[in-house]
């Protein structure tokens, strides 16, 4: 079981769970249907049925492998089901586009939302790039019925499919492109995760594949810090969810990324060290992640169950994540009656209204202001290889950190320093 305190919707499922015995149910039938409408005497269903990554499912769905998905409108049934699937690795090389000259009202240092990336993606000529197709039309976007269709799903606990009838339930898709060979379904999204909730894939494609005769193209694109990941998926039985299976994989970005050693050294012996704050030393190993934490506060200032239960985090590691921005002074957290609020601070505006490439080296001024990083970054520098786990260990003595005393402490967050450096050292593209 989990350690860490229970979200709102923890709770919420906790009492029906309890209250309509859903644990011996699905023993028994293999499956339980849940309506909206009981969903709604505990808690807003938009909140309670939504989990778009398996980070996100309350802890009873998680210790019991459980999840959930919509069958009518009003109705969600809840099972063993295996309904997520992981990422590729993104390893990609970044692909270098642009905006045409005469293209004045999108702006691709300043994407604020899922809808602009996908109208930046366009116009940048980046989504035609991934279809191989030149001529893109957009059609059908929006929510819209799904109509009534039949399918099989991996069963977790049985190891065996088990079939779902979906009934006028409700998809959206985020956007839709047509060519002369396919129509391209977009899932659009602005926060990194591990894995994603394939229905969002899956339901849409089949809608779709039952009502054209070219290929149906199901798409993901993630936009976060200037780069626009693209994946896109088939699935090799129609009639099958889990037949998902992973076509290809391209980074694309409309900025200016080439960073040279230079101007990492730069930053490295220009910026001030500060004296460590009197806040928890970082553990939140993946940087891309904290900028993402920034970019979503950008749009609005979250409550800690807002940011956990809306984005790809658990509870703990929304603590560590907004810990970590806030040991940078990208964030500030203010304390409300409801528990505490996170907002992006002045200088996490100034740096993420920043182009690309400045953007980065800003990040990298607010990392090596901290002298346990700007030390072990010196050390590759100096050597050429990343140091060892004791050697930034042995850094990280000397640097009057506040709160970390006990030996697995500093190994922990050593694989911090050791993640951030990484990330630094990555920006690195003398080449481009």
């Amino acid at each position: 079981m989990s350690e860490h305190p229970k979200s709102l919707n923890d709770i919420a499922w906790e009492e029906l769970f309890e209250k309509y015995d859903i644990l011996n149910q699905i023993e028994r039938t293999g499956w339980f249907q849940i309506s909206a409408k009981q969903i709604k005497k505990v808690r807003e269903p938009r909140l309670m049925a939504k989990f778009d990554h398996t980070i996100n499912l309350p802890q009873i769905f998680a210790d019991n492998g459980l999840s959930i998905l919509p069958i009518t409108r009003g109705d969600y049934v809840i099972s063993h089901f295996d309904a997520y699937h992981s990422f590729e690795p993104d390893n990609a090389p970044v692909i270098r586009a642009s905006l045409p000259t005469y293209i004045q009202s999108l702006d691709s240092s300043n994407v604020p939302s899922e809808a602009i990336a996908l109208n930046c993606a366009v116009a940048a000529g980046i989504v035609a790039d991934f279809l191989d197709d030149e001529e893109i039309v957009s059609t059908v976007s929006g929510r819209m019925s799904s109509g009534v269709f039949e399918f099989n799903i991996n069963n977790l606990k049985s190891k065996s499919p088990c079939t779902v009838t979906v009934n006028n339930s409700q998809i959206e898709i985020d956007a839709a492109y047509e060519g002369i060979h396919s129509l391209a379904l977009f899932e659009a999204k602005r926060d990194l995760s591990d894995d994603f909730l394939v229905r969002q894939l899956y339901y849409p494609y089949r809608v779709w594949k039952s009502r054209i005769t070219k290929p149906v193209r199901p798409l993901f694109l993630i936009y976060s810090n200037g780069i626009y990941r693209i994946y896109e998926y088939t699935f090799t039985e129609p009639g099958n969810y889990s037949s998902i299976s992973f076509v290809k994989h391209k980074n694309y970005t409309v900025e200016d990324t080439a960073i040279t050693a230079d101007d990492i050294q730069r930053v490295l012996y220009a910026v001030a060290r500060e004296v460590e704050p009197q806040l928890p030393f970082p553990q939140a190993d993946t940087f891309d992640r904290v900028i993402n934490i920034c970019e979503l506060l950008n749009d609005q200032d979250l409550s800690r169950n807002e940011v956990t239960e809306r984005y790809a985090f658990d509870a703990r590691q929304t603590n560590y994540y907004t810990d970590a921005a806030r040991y940078l002074g990208l964030i500030e957290k203010s304390k409300e009656s409801g528990g505490p609020v996170y907002k992006l601070s002045e200088k996490g505006h100034t740096i993420l209204n920043m182009g690309y490439k400045k953007r980065q080296l800003a990040f990298c001024s607010c990392i090596l202001s901290h002298g346990a990083f700007a030390d072990t970054l010196k050390r590759y520098f100096d050597t050429g290889v990343m140091p060892h786990t004791n050697e930034i260990i042995e850094i990280m003595k000397k640097s009057n950190l506040y709160n970390v005393n006990s030996d697995t402490t500093f190994e922990r967050r050593s694989s911090t320093i050791k993640g951030w450096v990484n990330w630094i050292v990555g920006l690195i593209n003398e080449n481009e």
